[in-house]
């Protein structure tokens, strides 16, 4: 998870924060559709792996485009703002994350995780289509 930090910066500098961030989202959707197909060692080994780099690369991405769009003397400020709220929901989702596994289930946890990167990445794209427009 936090591993692929010493290479994200580059790859961002290499394709851009936008495309690392789908990419990241995309890694997640596959994460998820792995973890729908089966639950033996090799499953959660290859959906971790997965987590890990979509997080990476999702979290990273979209760090470097929040920062990206403020003043370089604010970028420090809202970046600190950011970090906590992401880390304080982090926090709740993970106190909350046995009662929605026993209340849900464990394959509709990993359904609702598709729709929500692909309504993420069709953000990426719209958004990069209105910055190509103007």
């Amino acid at each position: 998870m936090f591993a692929p930090s010493f290479v994200t910066g580059s790859i961002i500098r290499r394709i851009g924060a936008p495309l690392v961030t789908a990419i990241g989202l995309l890694l997640i959707i596959a994460c998820a559709a792995i973890a729908l197909n089966g639950i033996t060692v090799g499953h959660f080994t290859l959906t971790l792996v997965l987590l890990g780099l979509g997080w990476n690369f999702g979290f990273i991405g979209s760090t470097t485009m929040l920062t990206s769009a403020y003043r370089p003397e604010e970028a420090g400020r809202v970046q600190a703002i950011n970090e906590q709220v992401v880390f304080g929901a982090s926090a709740l989702a993970s106190l909350g994350s046995g009662f929605l596994l026993q209340a849900i289930g464990w394959e509709s946890i990993n359904l609702l995780a598709i729709p929500l990167a692909t309504v993420a990445i069709l953000l990426l794209a719209w958004s990069a289509m209105r910055q190509a427009a103007a």
